[in-house]
């Protein structure tokens, strides 16, 4: 069976636009309005270069590859388009990402040269050593399985989650993630699953299940670290925002802690939940809300844009 996968429009728009799968038009011109506000501003070719480099910094994972490539379609500038797609190929390929490889390739079209072409013979080797490293582990489960060692069994399910969700097979990693419900023995299994099964689900553009799985985390008996809070309320957030829940949304960012910093680049950025907290508010909340909560938000985010 082949491991490569397709990346769907609507799962790399949701994660690119950083809005939970909103797929609003609206939603996704403010994040191209920003982007390229911010990258094609008219200067030398470098600067542009560097303004690309440091945005891209900021997210990390398929989220860093699918902004990449939602810049080249939207920046409406070639120097721009030409500079993500080159960013997203050779973080593609370092990533063994064959479908983001494949679709940086195909949009590149020959127009960096014979170092960005696509490689079919590299495509096949890297899915056949993929598909050899599936079977390894369905082996290893199985194994796991007749001995009856549940510890082993949930791991050997995450182990193949992350597989399934680095070659781009979203509803298989969800399945395999959500699998290792039966094998918990503690508290800290139910909050590591749900926030697996928010990432797929965040990506997918499942905004209601985002939210449930918000809900089990933040149910969990044990008491959880400030980091995976502000985790939840930014991530409770995006999906409020999908729904255009704006009012909401505008108070899951505004309660997200500085915590968050850069520990969940694989899905948003503080300056994200600054600039989305910060425009929620200014439409959606009364004065007295505004004048409670925003200047605690820019207090703690303003460090991040100067």
């Amino acid at each position: 069976m082949d491991v490569e996968s397709e990346v769907s429009a609507d799962a790399a728009a949701a994660a690119t636009n950083g809005l939970g799968g909103a797929g609003e038009a609206a939603a996704e011109d403010a994040e191209a309005v920003v982007v390229t506000n911010g990258l094609a501003g008219g200067g030398e070719a470098s600067a542009e270069q560097r303004s690309l480099e440091a945005y891209a910094a900021l997210y990390s994972g398929r989220t860093r590859l699918a902004r990449l490539v939602f810049i080249a379609q939207r920046c409406g500038v070639e120097a721009i388009e030409l500079a993500a797609l080159r960013m997203a190929y050779d973080e593609a390929k370092a990533r063994e990402d064959t479908a983001f490889y494949r679709e940086a390739a195909l949009r590149i079209n020959g127009r960096l040269g014979p170092t960005h072409l696509l490689d079919q013979d590299w495509v096949d080797s890297v899915n056949h050593r993929a598909e050899q490293r599936k079977e390894n582990l369905e082996t290893e489960l199985e194994v796991y399985k007749t001995c009856l060692h549940g510890e082993s069994i949930r791991i050997c399910y995450n182990d193949l989650g992350d597989f399934y969700y680095s070659h781009g097979r979203l509803t298989e990693a969800f399945k395999s993630y959500i699998k290792t419900e039966e094998y918990f023995s503690a508290s800290e299994h139910v909050v590591q699953m749900c926030m697996k099964a928010i990432l797929i689900s965040v990506e997918l553009g499942h905004n209601v299940r985002v939210l449930n799985f918000v809900s089990k985390a933040q149910g969990c008996q044990d008491p959880l670290s400030p980091i995976a809070i502000a985790k939840l309320q930014a991530v409770a957030g995006l999906a409020r925002l999908g729904r255009k829940e704006y009012k909401l949304a505008a108070q899951e960012f505004l309660e997200t802690g500085p915590e968050l910093g850069s520990n969940y680049s694989e899905v948003i950025a503080a300056q994200d939940v600054a600039t989305y907290g910060s425009l929620c508010a200014l439409a959606f909340l009364n004065y007295s809300d505004i004048k409670v909560h925003l200047p605690l938000l820019l207090q703690c985010y303003i460090s991040l844009f100067w």
